[in-house]
């Protein structure tokens, strides 16, 4: 049962803020908190489930409520989606508050259209739709308001994935093998981990499966040079570090100072000594054009619109548009034409996002290999399977939450002529 107690008001506040849609959720989240330094752990918990509980289900919640602000959609998302009755509300009510709540609960999904349905805008259920046709879609719709779980990659300079289990399992956290990953961790709950022994000592790191599949298909070897052109925060950097026992050069390029900062910690913790982080202008620096030809292996996990991320940033769907869409497609073939270069003879170049949508998916490979005809689009599949994964999309690696569990990530792999 719901604590007598909510911190409803700085719940809503938050809200109104993270509502504006102009800021990623969770940067408005943060700062709203380190602006709030009294809100204790379980208030922050409360606080964060509501903002991204609402944005989650916004449309079906402004159906609800006559396209509510962000004070009704908060009390609808807790008569709709928590259950709460009115005796639990009625102390967090004002005046013609008490009268919306029949008519919150009275809303039958089941009549409204399929975009309400599966709260998302309608130009994405239209897409959704024409993808994967009606029934495939609404599972698809239905995993993604979910949360998403905790992944954890081990770090197999440090540890072994069976010891590790062993070890979580003990201190009392419920961990079990992911099911594609040779390296995954998956918790049944989201323990704190920042400073818990394991982590800090680089055992561990937090990954999606999903995404630890990536390094699966770059498959480094010991001895290679290897690139991440897009490296961010550096996560699937430090799995190709790991699958090249340390060995060879590993480069980390970003355009992003704040986001390369945010490996260094990660990467003291890893134990890798191959690895340099490089800050560059553009897919066009002078850094990146001294490596032209001499690159084994490049990945390029390109900026998306992140639909495939909806369980963890469910407000990309409303920051998110056709345009925006198309703007990425031209942004992501132009990184794909500069990381080319990179490739010598032979090399392989993986192209990946987390994205769900075709235009910046297949329609950019396809576009690419057809203006550069010594890459040729590898079968996935088999390049997973002689990495010992069991997992059969086809040629491309198509993943989704409905039916992998996992975040959602395309990826081609191309070879060299």
């Amino acid at each position: 049962m719901p604590s007598p107690y909510l911190p409803l008001e700085q719940a809503i506040t938050a809200l109104r803020a993270v509502m504006a849609l102009d800021t990623p959720a969770d940067v408005v989240l943060s700062r709203y908190f380190r602006e709030n330094p009294m809100l204790g752990n379980k208030d922050r918990a409360f606080i964060a489930e509501l903002v991204f509980g609402v944005l989650r289900r916004k449309r079906s919640l402004e159906a609800a409520t006559g396209k509510g602000t962000p004070r009704q959609l908060a009390l609808a998302w807790l008569v709709r989606v928590q259950g709460m009755n009115m005796r639990q509300l009625e102390p967090h009510l004002r005046g013609p508050e008490l009268d919306m709540v029949p008519q919150i609960k009275a809303l039958d999904l089941a009549t409204q259209p399929l975009a309400v349905q599966w709260d998302v805008p309608d130009w994405l259920a239209e897409r959704w739709l024409a993808i994967y046709g009606a029934e495939a879609a609404a599972r698809l719709a239905q995993a993604l308001l979910h949360p998403a779980p905790l992944d954890l990659r081990v770090n197999t300079l440090r540890a072994r994935r069976d010891d590790m289990l062993a070890v979580l399992n003990a201190a009392g956290m419920s961990a079990t093998a992911t099911p594609y990953s040779p390296v995954g961790v998956r918790m049944a709950d989201k323990p704190v981990l920042a400073k818990y022994k394991p982590f800090l000592e680089g055992q561990i790191e937090i990954q999606d499966e999903g995404s630890q599949l990536l390094g699966y298909l770059v498959a480094p070897r010991r001895g290679e040079m290897v690139v991440d052109f897009c490296a961010g925060a550096g996560g699937k950097t430090l799995l190709l570090g790991a699958l090249m026992h340390s060995t060879g050069r590993l480069y980390a390029f970003d355009v992003s100072e704040k986001r390369l900062a945010k490996l260094k910690p990660r990467l003291k913790r890893s134990g890798l000594s191959n690895l340099t982080p490089q800050l560059i202008t553009s897919e066009n620096d002078t850094r990146i054009k001294r490596l032209a030809g001499k690159i084994d292996r490049v990945l390029v996990d390109a900026p998306c619109s992140g639909m495939g991320t909806l369980r963890r940033n469910p407000d990309l769907k409303w920051r998110q548009s056709p345009d925006s869409v198309a703007e990425l497609s031209a942004k992501q073939t132009a990184i794909l034409a500069a990381a080319s270069r990179l490739v010598k003879p032979g090399g392989r170049l993986v192209y990946a996002t987390c994205s769900l949508l075709p235009e910046e998916n297949e329609q950019v490979v396809e576009a690419f290999i057809a203006a550069n005809p010594r890459f040729v689009l590898k079968n996935a599949a088999e390049i997973l399977q002689q990495q010992h994964v069991a997992l059969d999309t086809g040629d491309y690696l198509r993943l989704n939450p409905a039916e992998h569990g996992t975040d959602g990530f395309f990826a081609a792999v191309l070879e060299a002529s």
